[in-house]
């Protein structure tokens, strides 16, 4: 029952920022800011009512970094690619391949939500502006239980089953 709770909460979350992007345009400049340390605390307002605890790092800035790229990315709705799929997806062939793997170890690199929150920043940023449909609540439950190993071997298996014959012997 728990565990349904929690993905209840991400759900909602998401589909409230969704739905309340169009007609809110305050909102989604605060939910930007959510990006910048030094201006996070603008999006608090929005993450509270869905009972971020502001006070635990590691959630709020979880909510905070989905939060963030929602706003950036304006959706119409939730997207369908796991993070290691969207990564695989914004490269095309060759070389780019690399720049793919090297962006996923460095995904796979991080101790904790809180470092992964960090490098997903600009990543999202730019798998969005290449057309990746990101899950976005996919992603918000990935870094709210970030600590287990499950996570990471999820985003592998994510972006090596994508891009599985493109990216064999390249190394």
């Amino acid at each position: 029952m728990e565990k349904e709770q929690r993905q209840d909460r991400c759900r909602a979350f998401i589909s409230h920022v969704i739905s309340r992007m169009e007609s809110d345009r305050a909102m989604v400049a605060r939910l930007r800011r959510a990006d910048n340390p030094a201006t996070e605390y603008q999006s608090w307002e929005y993450l509270a009512p869905f009972g971020v605890n502001l006070e635990y790092t590691r959630e709020r800035k979880a909510f905070a970094t989905v939060a963030a790229a929602l706003a950036r990315a304006k959706p119409k709705s939730d997207g369908t690619l796991g993070i290691g799929r969207a990564i695989a997806s914004a490269y095309d062939g060759g070389n780019a391949n690399l720049q793919a793997k090297a962006r996923l170890r460095r995904l796979l690199a991080c101790a904790s939500s809180e470092e992964a929150c960090d490098i997903l920043r600009p990543l999202l940023r730019l798998v969005v502006s290449r057309g990746a449909a990101v899950c976005y609540e996919k992603l918000l439950r990935d870094l709210l239980y970030f600590s287990s190993e499950r996570t990471k071997e999820r985003w592998a298996q994510d972006f090596f089953s994508f891009s599985g014959s493109e990216t064999e012997g390249e190394e």
